[in-house]
Formats: C-alpha cells, structure tokens, sequence
C-alpha cells in the first residue's frame, strides 16, 4: 500500500512539474527528457499548492504548516502555500453516530444520548481531520449548555500513519539529494509536524 501511495506521490510530482524543485542532475534530466511536452502557465508555488491538494488532507495540513516556516520555504511559496485550505467534505450521519457511540456508550454505561440532550447531525464546519458539530449537554455542572463537539474522521489514523511515514521517506531523500537537505533538517520538520497532528 505504502508502495502505491509512493507511486501516487511520484505521479503528482511530474504532472505538476515539482520536478523543478530537485537539483540539477541525472535524475532531473531523466524526468525533463521524458516529459519534454510538458509546459507550465502556473508558477511553482501555485503548482505546489495544487499539487499538496490533490494529495489530500495530510498534505494540506503539512503545506499550511509549511506556509508558517519562511526559515524553510522561499516567501513565493510560503505566500501560496497560506491559502491552502481544508476543502474536504463533511462524512455522514452514518460515520457521526458510529464514532459518538465509540466515543461515549463504552464509558460508564452511559450512551452519548445521555450526555447531549441535542445533537446537531449537520456540521458546522468539515476539514481534513475532523468535522464540528453543534450541540446541548444533559448532564453535570454545565447542562443546558451549548457546545462545539468535534468527530475525527472515520480511520484517519490509518491515514495519518501512512502518509507520515511517506513524508519521512521524502524528508530522508531530501537530505540525500539536496546540498543542504540535511541543514534544512526535513526530518525534524515532518516531526514537529507528525507531533502536532497527533
């Protein structure tokens, strides 16, 4: 699975042109030889940015993170990079009451109907992680309450897993490939970024 996503990636990579941002070497050339039709009206930082969003949402998150860190991006993309926004539609009812039940009916006996005397089942707001729904608590201190909850995505730690791991191989080829890969310090980069998304 890895190996397809890393196939995906790849693919992204030449469709965008993102060829452009490796050194000058065999492997440049090879990519500019075997596409040469290939032609851009797009700048770099905005074929970046398309690029990062056909990737989905771990890669958004990572290009805004990236758009905060003008210690490693130039201001061009850093500038494109900030208008990257989570565009990713809301999951269903459905997915919403399974996770509420996972979340609230093992705990205590109590079922999540229990703890919310209203539920909005229409979100709020939907983004790559989570989704956010309006609702009331019953119980405790605060009933009568309204409040935001937020529903990580259905296996969106699958999903975190595996495209960290596909960013350290990239933060890994980068410290290879480039002359200052390893003063940029991708690694560290994808770490912060992995321990912020956890």
């Amino acid at each position: 699975m890895r190996l397809f996503r890393f196939l995906k990636i790849s693919t992204v990579v030449i469709r965008y042109g993102l060829d452009e941002f490796l050194p000058e070497g065999a492997v440049r050339t090879l990519i500019g030889g075997a596409f040469f039709w290939r032609s851009f009206a797009e700048t770099r930082a905005v074929r970046l940015r398309r690029a990062l969003e056909s990737l989905g949402p771990i890669f958004v998150k990572f290009g805004q993170i990236l758009s905060t860190r003008p210690d490693l991006v130039p201001a061009d993309i850093a500038n494109e990079l900030a208008r990257l926004q989570d565009r990713v539609p809301p999951f269903g009812e459905a997915d919403v009451l399974a996770m509420l039940g996972r979340a609230y009916d093992d705990n205590k006996g109590k079922s999540w109907r229990d703890i919310f005397s209203a539920f909005n089942m229409t979100p709020i707001a939907s983004a790559s992680i989570a989704q956010v729904h309006f609702a009331t608590l019953a119980v405790g201190k605060h009933a009568g309450c309204e409040v935001a909850v937020k529903i990580l995505r259905p296996d969106i730690h699958h999903v975190i897993g595996k495209d960290i791991g596909l960013l350290y191989v990239v933060a890994d080829l980068i410290e290879v490939i480039f002359d200052d890969g390893v003063r940029l310090r991708p690694r560290e980069v994808v770490a912060e970024f992995d321990k912020s998304i956890h």
